[in-house]
């Protein structure tokens, strides 16, 4: 089955939460692009992502325009959408 889908994984690279989500989208070979965010909560990428999750940290993953945060919420979404 084949998935149409725009993922978008907003993290940094060295997050442990981040590299928890991206082996789980690995794991069930769903493509994704990475955006690397800035570590300054003022940025205005994080502003967005903290006003459209509700999540203040990474990662946050967007699917098609739906915005999720917190890895186990999003390792969850994903286990039960795909």
């Amino acid at each position: 089955m084949v998935f149409m889908v725009k993922i978008t994984l907003y993290q940094f690279e060295s997050c442990p939460y981040c590299a928890k989500v991206r082996g789980k989208l690995e794991t069930m070979g769903l493509e994704y692009e990475k955006i690397e965010v800035s570590s300054d909560r003022n940025d205005i990428l994080r502003q967005k992502l903290l006003e459209k999750s509700s999540v203040g940290t990474v990662p946050v993953i967007e699917i098609d325009g739906k915005f999720i945060g917190e890895s186990d919420d999003i390792v969850k979404y994903l286990e039960d959408n795909f």
